[in-house]
């Protein structure tokens, strides 16, 4: 098969690296010098530090070859959320596109199958998700994600592309499903960094923290269409878990950071990387509260953020909430 990966990123990397040993693969970088730079020493030092890419797998900065490759392949979108839109309208077709992006896009608040389905409503499209971390892929360890689509044959293709010895691929139809969890996640896992950080809870505290975290996901997932089991899956309960206990969890380190009180710019021009919960906190409370759907957690989370509330006070705040059914 014939692979595009537009993004050169720690996982457009990762996943392009994957495949390259099966299949032609063309990795697309925004940046003529580091394009350069990954050609020549085989490596995306800035994204992937000491990994060594396959020689089989190509690089360019040229968007126009790198879509005419993947013409009657697969194109596969590895950019942040924030670039999602613009890499769509750059497609020189209604051709079916896989996007990686976890988050929801600031200012329409869409997800990216909502996006997708505003500017190219008559193309294919679906997201590649679950828990995995970019370095862990790109180093050959065991990982399992999904593919999510109302179209049958692109989640085939995504298989027939990405499913190996080392990486497992499941399908979905419940794409609504797929991207809630892989975008609330990411604040959620915020507020189990900050809660970690802090020195008077624990492990009690951090697994109540993930439990209650799951179910408001799985809120407002349901609210906006998506299948409930879905939230017990990869991309719910597999993705939830990684990103806020895995040290290499970037918004787990924002919270950590937080609680340690380090102000947001310094942690985020520290992290120099991006970390979509910071980014979709807010956006994510909005669809919420449009839905009437009640995400104490969530909402704490972007008030610490905004520097409206201590995440000493948040914390507390959500300790004293008076008591409920735990299915409610």
């Amino acid at each position: 098969m014939r692979i595009a990966v537009l993004g050169a990123g720690a996982w457009g990397t990762a996943l392009a690296a994957a495949a390259a040993a099966r299949h032609e693969v063309l990795l697309w970088a925004r940046d003529a010098t580091q394009a350069a730079e990954i050609a020549a020493t085989r490596r995306n030092q800035r994204y992937l530090s000491g990994v060594d890419l396959p020689p089989a797998l190509r690089i360019t900065a040229d968007h126009g070859e790198a879509t005419a490759h993947a013409a009657g392949g697969l194109t596969v979108i590895a950019t942040p959320m924030a670039a999602l839109r613009e890499r769509l309208l750059a497609l020189p077709d209604n051709r079916a596109t896989l996007w990686l992006c976890k988050g929801l896009e600031a200012g329409s608040g869409q997800l990216g199958h909502e996006v997708a389905r505003e500017v190219r409503p008559q193309a294919a499209g679906g997201v590649l998700s679950g828990p995995s971390f970019a370095i862990e892929v790109a180093r050959g360890q065991p990982s399992a994600l999904v593919a999510a689509s109302s179209d049958a044959p692109l989640t085939a293709a995504a298989v027939e592309a990405f499913h190996g010895e080392a990486l497992r691929i499941y399908t979905s139809a419940d794409v609504i499903g797929v991207e809630i969890g892989g975008a609330v996640k990411n604040v959620l896992a915020i507020a189990t960094g900050i809660a970690d950080g802090m020195a008077a809870t624990g492990l009690n505290a951090r697994a109540a923290l993930i439990t209650r975290s799951l179910a408001e996901m799985t809120r407002l997932g349901v609210a906006l269409g998506a299948q409930a089991e879905t939230f017990m899956g990869l991309s719910g309960l597999g993705d939830l878990v990684l990103t806020a206990t895995g040290e290499l969890s970037r918004n787990r380190r924002v919270g950590l950071l937080l609680a340690a009180g380090r102000r947001l710019p310094e942690i985020l021009a520290e992290l120099g990387h991006v970390a979509e919960g910071v980014y979709s906190a807010a956006t994510v409370l909005q669809r919420a509260r449009e839905l009437g759907v009640e995400m104490p957690i969530t909402e704490a989370v972007v008030e610490v953020i905004e520097g409206r509330v201590a995440p000493e006070a948040a914390l507390w705040r959500l300790m004293t909430r008076q008591a409920r059914p735990e299915a409610a």
